[in-house]
């Protein structure tokens, strides 16, 4: 049975609602990212950090997945091996049912050490309170990889990458490093299947790439039933 690799992006979950960073009224129009997503921020001004991720956990919560991400999931019962990478810190993909995720940039239902990045975990409901502690002894955070820090399971999504039979990206501008140069682990002999309505620039992968032009709500759908049916 063929290996099937997904790589998801913000664009996936703008479709339950939940706002994107980079477009152009999304989070970033409304807040520095020095004020809140960097490390500096966090030592400078914990309680604000805190409280913008409470009102993204919140939000997380009332979102729903859509058809998208159920449609993944769909997918991933018929191809049971497949695995999931994503850039996106909600839940939603294991909401609609899938698993063998990979999250590249946090996960905002955790929270996670002071002193190890990977050390997590889970919150119940969506107020994190400042000055809970880790049992390690430390501060908790976000479990949020902020600006400047290492991607502490990249290499892992790399490795993943590198199994793909066929490669499925959604909803990404492919703008956002390191996780953007993924698709360079794909063997070459794996098709790849981009699903967004935008016109990245696709550069040596163009050749390979079949670009279905839609929100992910209608183009996964579509090439779930096209890759099933097969």
């Amino acid at each position: 049975m063929k290996k099937i690799v997904v790589f998801t992006g913000a664009g996936v979950s703008a479709e339950s609602g939940l706002g994107t960073f980079r477009d152009s009224d999304g989070l970033w129009e409304k807040y520095r990212v020095e004020d809140i997503c960097t490390h500096e921020a966090w030592l400078r001004n914990p309680q604000l950090c805190v409280d913008f991720y409470n009102a993204r956990r919140r939000d997380t919560l009332a979102a729903q997945p859509n058809a998208a991400h159920l449609a993944l999931t769909r997918l991933q019962q018929a191809f049971p091996t497949m695995e999931i990478i994503t850039q996106n810190i909600d839940d939603l993909h294991e909401r609609a049912g899938s698993r063998n995720i990979t999250h590249l940039h946090g996960e905002i239902t955790k929270l996670r050490s002071e002193n190890n990045e990977t050390a997590t975990v889970p919150l119940q409901g969506w107020e994190q309170h400042y000055g809970d502690r880790h049992p390690d002894g430390s501060l908790l955070r976000p479990y949020i990889v902020f600006f400047g820090e290492g991607v502490p399971y990249f290499s892992q999504a790399c490795a993943i990458a590198s199994t793909a039979d066929i490669m499925i990206v959604v909803g990404t501008s492919l703008n956002v490093y390191p996780a953007a140069s993924l698709l360079q682990y794909v063997p070459d002999k794996a098709p790849i299947y981009f699903v967004d309505p935008g016109m990245p620039e696709f550069g040596m992968y163009r050749d390979r790439i079949t670009h279905i032009r839609k929100k992910a709500s209608e183009g996964v759908p579509e090439l779930v039933n096209q890759l099933i049916g097969q």
